[in-house]
């Protein structure tokens, strides 16, 4: 014990390391992390990642896009479901799987911001061809967004969704 005390002892005091330092860094951090906020750029980088993603089929850019504790709540028609991050990424992969010709299109304005989130109001237009048919749909989105490791994700959206 004594030996494993000393060499301990050594080997922080040869990094140079003591622990108001590491305090020191690690609030440093915190404070950082803490300081940071939304800003409309980064709703709009958002905006531009997700229709690069969603045009080129790309799930896993999509799910770094959405939080791990998103909720979406879609609308049609009077009838509603409410998707968690898994749920929304299956049908997002279905929907490309059984059609052709995807493309998807994203506009934000009417952005509010507070803090590490923003509001925005969110209008997206998607067309594919199904079965020979070409298929429109138009959603119109009240989304939070979080700041997450300095890039907004999707948190919460309430949609209404229209077929053309």
């Amino acid at each position: 014990m004594k030996q494993l005390w000393g060499t301990g002892l050594l080997a922080l005091l040869i990094k140079g390391a003591s622990v108001v330092a590491i305090v020191a860094a690690v609030s440093a951090i915190t404070v950082s992390a803490q300081a940071a906020t939304m800003t409309e750029a980064l709703v709009q980088n958002y905006a531009t990642a997700m229709k690069t993603a969603a045009n080129n089929q790309n799930i896993n850019q999509v799910a770094r896009l959405v939080s791990d504790e998103a909720l979406i709540s879609l609308s049609r028609k009077g009838k509603s479901t409410s998707l968690d991050k898994e749920a929304y990424l299956k049908l997002l992969q279905n929907s490309w799987g059984n059609t052709s010709n995807y493309r998807y299109d994203i506009n934000v304005d009417n952005i509010v911001i507070s803090g590490g989130q923003a509001k925005a109001n969110v209008t997206t237009n998607e067309s594919w061809v199904k079965d020979g048919q070409k298929v429109s749909f138009a959603t119109t989105s009240r989304v939070t967004l979080a700041l997450s490791t300095g890039d907004a994700i999707l948190l919460r959206a309430v949609s209404q969704v229209t077929i053309n």
